[in-house]
């Protein structure tokens, strides 16, 4: 569930109406609400009690320092992927040894800044990349954790540009290799073998394949213990996915999951590592946009917004859907009618539905996109000179604008002119 719900006729954040906060801040705009973020926290929290266990979320989803202080003050840690994502997490005042860096590419410079600031571990996913962390530690006199990254090669059933559990995805090494990578890893100094990584994919609309990939890391585990590794941590990953329709059709719940990895890898003592991102903050934001033009066509009728792929590229880059409601709410047998509901962006590809039914809008009317906290304004670009939509978060009847929307004389004159020119 979320904190997005119709009032008297009118969508509210919570306790703000949001065409209250649209006055105010302009449109386009993300709005995310606190109580969704700390109750989905919460659910997983809830799912692994009994084990000793960290929730590591994954920032990529969302990474507004707003948000990461809200988790933060729950007891998440944060699992990040870039030099960028470390420095986030710690200026939002998350403490090194709770954060967890993954990643296929880090550079000697990143894994220089983590071991310097502090890191929980390192989640290994290559050969070159556990040499090139050894040699960095050895030279700065320090032990970097590390867990190792397998792939299971299994198939995680979602989309293929989100998919990370196959034999010919980019990520971690072949699980038929890793008895040899991690005596490899147990040789070199400047590293300590903590544990073992696994992560599938994100999206997961079904429990099986995570039945799958545990069952082989529980088997792993068993295996490297008798070669001599000390593996007393699993990083289990994320990807349990959200419901983007109101079908009845929903992907299972984290108690559902917290007991799957109950039943696989219950039984090894370890200390569980999970990192969720888009079922934390997915459900828990909206992009706030208006119509500007409604347009007949030959054929088919369009809703023009002044939201744009640049803003939510999701359905551009993904074919995702995304629920697109009235945020004054149609009443009762309000007949609808289907619109092709597209953006201003000079592309065929700006458009984030087809022959969407909704009921009869008009120029000045809002309408929200449901469940765009995650991967929406992370992924966001200035593309056609279109200023960084900004990012609102609300909590209880307060809301504070957490990103602001640039300027255009901001956004341009962060161009330099050569010289000669």
């Amino acid at each position: 569930m979320d904190h997005f719900l119709y009032r008297d006729g009118a969508l509210y954040a919570e306790d703000v109406p949001v065409a209250e906060i649209a006055a105010q801040v302009g449109t386009p705009f993300y709005l995310y609400s606190t109580a969704t973020l700390v109750r989905h926290f919460r659910l997983f929290d809830e799912a692994l009690a009994g084990m000793d266990h960290l929730i590591c979320y994954a920032m990529k989803a969302a990474s507004n320092q707003a948000i990461l202080k809200t988790l933060a003050a729950e007891g998440a840690g944060m699992d990040v992927v870039s030099g960028g994502e470390y420095r986030r997490a710690r200026a939002a005042g998350v403490p090194g040894e709770r954060i967890v860096f993954s990643g296929v590419g880090k550079t000697a410079e990143e894994i220089r800044l983590a071991l310097d600031g502090g890191v929980r571990q390192f989640n290994v996913e290559s050969e070159p990349e556990m040499q090139v962390l050894s040699a960095v530690a050895s030279k700065m006199g320090k032990t970097a954790p590390i867990t190792i990254r397998v792939n299971p090669d299994v198939d995680a059933k979602t989309h293929a540009k989100i998919a990370t559990g196959k034999s010919e995805n980019k990520f971690g090494i072949p699980i038929s290799r890793a008895r040899e990578v991690y005596a490899m890893a147990a040789a070199l100094p400047g590293i300590e073998v903590i544990g073992i990584d696994v992560h599938i994919g994100s999206q997961l609309t079904e429990l099986e394949p995570f039945e799958l990939a545990y069952t082989k890391v529980a088997e792993l585990t068993e295996v490297l213990r008798a070669d001599g590794h000390d593996i007393r941590r699993l990083d289990l990953g994320g990807g349990l996915g959200i419901p983007y329709t109101r079908s009845n059709e929903a992907p299972p719940l984290p108690l559902d999951y917290g007991a799957l990895i109950k039943r696989n890898v219950g039984h090894l003592g370890c200390e569980i590592e999970i990192e969720p991102g888009r079922l934390i903050v997915g459900n828990a934001g909206i992009l706030v946009s208006e119509v500007i033009y409604v347009k007949s066509g030959e054929g088919r009728d369009f809703l023009i917004l002044d939201g744009a792929m640049n803003d939510l590229i999701r359905p551009a880059m993904y074919e995702a859907y995304h629920d697109i409601v009235p945020v004054i709410e149609p009443a009762p047998g309000t007949e609808q009618a289907p619109f092709d509901i597209v953006g201003p962006v000079c592309e065929s590809g700006d458009t984030f539905a087809r022959q969407r039914l909704m009921p009869p809008l008009i120029a000045g009317d809002l309408v929200a996109f449901r469940s765009a906290g995650a991967y929406g304004a992370v992924m966001a670009s200035e593309y056609n000179s279109r200023p960084l939509v900004p990012e609102v978060l609300v909590h209880g009847d307060q809301f504070a604008v957490i990103r602001p929307r640039p300027t255009f004389d901001e956004m341009i004159n962060r161009d330099t002119i050569p010289e000669w020119l």
